[in-house]
């Protein structure tokens, strides 16, 4: 029964673990992106890969998937923002914003796409919260290339999506990852502030979808 004890102690020590690191490394990209920097993004990867391993082991399928999506766009938001600063003489590359019209169809279809996923995982697979972690899965995904496309709302989505996952997170006892999402939502508001200020003092812009 001891060696038990042990076992299980040390499984949740190095789960706790790779949390913290992880936890650190999302915090740094949320940062380094505020400021526009592109070393938010290999920040993000390593982030991702180790969330990946947490979101697994805590039944959290849909996030767990998500976090691999979350890998892909780091190598695309990577790419994109080097673009972005070759083409603008300002050294962090231009912001843009669309019409409210997009964002209420964008909004639209991608709750539809959580329905349709919540109703494959409450169905299919052993998920927990499978509709409410299914609809912060799909805006998050839809939200992380509104960022990597460097539009100033991405940050109102991320608003709702971290306060959302607060409490999602807090149930299931991932305690950094409820801190983390505490400060997240504090500073999503800070960037959406920050993004709409450059946004506002550079030459117009236009971005196709």
């Amino acid at each position: 029964m001891s060696e038990l004890l042990l076992a299980a102690a040390a499984q949740w020590q190095l789960m706790h673990s790779i949390e913290l690191v992880a936890t650190l490394l999302a915090l740094a990209y949320v940062l380094l992106a505020l400021k526009q920097s592109l070393w938010c993004w290999p920040a993000a990867l390593l982030s991702t890969i180790l969330f990946t391993h947490v979101m697994w082991q805590s039944a959290l399928l849909s996030d767990a998937l998500l976090q691999l999506y979350y890998a892909g766009m780091a190598l695309y938001g990577w790419w994109r923002w080097q673009q972005l600063r070759q083409s603008a003489p300002d050294a962090r590359g231009p912001v843009y914003e669309w019409r409210w019209q997009t964002h209420v169809m964008l909004i639209a279809i991608t709750a539809m796409a959580g329905l349709v996923l919540g109703a494959l995982m409450a169905n299919y697979t052993h998920a927990e919260f499978a509709w409410l972690d299914a609809q912060t899965t799909v805006f998050s995904v839809m939200a992380t290339w509104l960022v990597a496309r460097k539009l100033v709302s991405n940050w109102l989505y991320w608003v709702v999506i971290d306060a959302v996952s607060i409490y999602v997170y807090a149930e299931k006892h991932l305690y950094f990852l409820t801190g983390l999402f505490m400060l997240y939502t504090v500073i999503a508001i800070a960037g959406y502030f920050i993004w709409r200020s450059h946004y506002q003092q550079q030459p117009e812009v236009r971005l196709s979808m």
